[in-house]
C-alpha cells in the first residue's frame, strides 16, 4: 500500500466514522439553545422548562428507542450572533437535535448552521421567513405568522367586525414578518389598515405610538411586540383612555405579559396557537405537571418545547432508527394524534416547509386570566367562518 493510498483511506474512514458517530451513540444528545437572559428571557425561560420536563418524563419511560436523552443549555442572551456560535458549538458536540433559539432572528441567523451539518432544528420562532428558505432541517414548535395571520385577520373582519385597524408592531424581523403577513391577511377583506406604528425592540415608552394610533381614528388596534414591550403598550393605551377593541398575536395574551400589564391586560384579545387554558385533557394534564415542576404557570413557550421533544420522539419512532437526516424527512409528513402520543398535546402534522398544523385559540383576558372563547380548526381543515363560529364556546 502506497502512502497516498493509505492517506486517501485513513480520510474516507475518518469521514465514515464522523457520518454515523450519533447513530452510535448511547445517549440522544439534544442541545437547547435559548433566551436565558435580555430580552427574551422569558420566552426562553419557558421553553427549556418545557423541552426539560418532556425529557424527564421520556427518559423515566424508557427514553427513545431504548435511549435515554441528554440535555445541555446554553443562553443566547437573545443576541442572534451567540446564537450562531453556540450552534456551532452545539454541532461540534455531535447533538442529535437542537431545541432553540425562540427568537425569530436568532433562529434566522443561525440555522444556516444546523442546516449545514443536517441536523433536526426545532424553533419557537414565528416569522414568516424562516421556513420559506427551503431549509429541510428547520421545524416550527408554533404556527408560522403565514398560517396565524389569517385566522386573526378572519376574527377581526368577521367577528370583531372593524372597519379600520392601526397596528403597532416592534421593527424586527419577529414584528415585520407579522405586520406583512397581516395586511396580506386582510388585503381582500372589508377592514383597512389606516396606521402602521413602528416600534423597538425592548422599547420603554410607547406614549408617541399610543397617540398616533388614537389620532389614525382606527376601529381598533393590532399590538405585535415581545412579552414586556406588549405588557408596556396595554398600560399606555389605557393610560391614554383607549377604550376600542385592543388585538393581538400570542404574546399580547401571554401570562408574562397579563402579569405585567395587570388590569390593563384585561379585554385584551389574541389568537394564541397553544394555551394553558384550553380544555384538551393532554393541555390540562400538561399544565398541572409544569406547576408542579417550576410553582408557576407555563405560557405557550413551554407548551412549545415540551410539544416538540415529543415531536422528535414520534419521529425517531415512525423512522426507527437514530438517523437524523431520515428524521429529518420523517417529519416533513408526519402526522402526530394526541390519542397515540400526548405529550403532542394536540393532533399536529406538518408539511414540507416544516410547518406544522393543528387547532387553534381565540384567547379574551378577563379579571386578569386567560379564557379560551373560540376553538380554530386546523387551517387545513378547511373551515369556514360559520365551522369556526359553530366551534365557540
Amino acid at each position: 500500500m502506497n502512502k497516498r493510498f493509505a492517506l486517501k483511506l485513513i480520510a474516507a474512514c475518518a469521514i465514515a466514522a464522523s457520518a454515523t458517530a450519533g447513530f452510535a451513540q448511547e445517549v440522544i444528545k439534544i442541545a437547547n439553545i435559548v433566551e436565558l437572559s435580555g430580552s427574551g428571557a422569558s420566552a426562553g425561560t419557558n421553553f427549556k422548562n418545557g423541552v426539560e420536563l418532556a425529557v424527564k418524563e421520556i427518559n423515566a419511560a424508557g427514553g427513545i428507542l431504548g435511549k435515554k436523552i441528554q440535555t445541555t443549555t446554553n443562553d443566547t442572551q437573545s443576541n442572534p450572533g451567540v446564537a450562531k456560535g453556540l450552534t456551532q458549538k452545539a454541532i461540534d458536540n455531535d447533538v442529535f437535535a437542537i431545541f432553540g433559539p425562540v427568537f425569530s432572528g436568532s433562529i434566522m441567523v443561525s440555522m444556516a448552521e444546523s442546516r449545514r451539518a443536517e441536523v433536526p432544528n426545532f424553533t419557537g420562532g414565528e416569522a414568516a421567513g424562516i421556513t420559506e428558505q427551503g431549509n429541510p432541517y428547520v421545524f416550527r414548535t408554533s404556527f408560522t405568522q403565514a398560517s396565524a395571520m389569517p385566522k386573526v385577520a378572519r376574527y377581526i373582519s368577521e367577528q370583531a367586525k372593524l372597519k379600520t385597524l392601526a397596528i403597532i408592531y416592534v421593527n424586527n424581523d419577529f414584528g415585520k414578518g407579522g405586520l406583512d403577513a397581516l395586511k396580506k391577511a386582510l388585503a381582500n377583506s372589508p377592514t383597512k389598515v389606516v396606521a402602521e406604528i413602528s416600534t423597538d425592540n425592548g422599547q420603554v415608552d410607547f406614549s408617541a405610538a399610543v397617540l398616533k394610533a388614537k389620532q389614525s381614528n382606527a376601529d381598533g388596534v393590532f399590538a405585535y411586540s415581545n412579552e414586556e414591550e406588549s405588557a408596556r403598550i396595554l398600560r399606555e393605551l389605557r393610560k391614554q383612555g383607549w377604550t376600542k377593541p385592543i388585538i393581538g398575536e400570542t404574546t399580547l395574551t401571554g401570562q408574562k405579559v397579563i402579569e405585567l400589564a395587570g388590569d390593563a391586560a384585561n379585554g385584551a384579545i389574541a389568537h394564541v396557537g397553544l394555551t394553558v387554558d384550553a380544555p384538551q385533557p393532554a393541555i390540562r394534564a400538561f399544565r398541572a405537571k409544569f406547576e408542579k415542576e417550576y410553582k408557576y404557570v407555563s405560557d405557550h413557550n413551554g407548551m412549545k418545547g415540551y410539544s416538540g421533544i415529543y415531536i422528535l420522539k414520534a419521529a425517531i419512532e415512525k423512522t426507527g432508527k437514530l438517523d437524523r437526516k431520515a428524521v429529518a424527512a420523517t417529519l416533513h409528513t408526519l402526522k402526530v394524534k394526541a390519542a397515540d402520543q400526548p405529550g403532542v398535546l394536540m393532533d399536529v402534522s406538518f408539511d414540507a416547509k416544516g410547518d406544522l398544523d393543528r387547532e387553534s385559540f381565540m384567547i379574551e383576558v378577563k379579571n386578569g386570566k386567560q379564557e379560551v372563547v373560540s376553538i380554530l380548526p386546523p387551517l387545513g381543515a378547511g373551515a369556514t367562518p360559520a365551522a369556526a363560529a359553530a366551534a365557540k364556546k
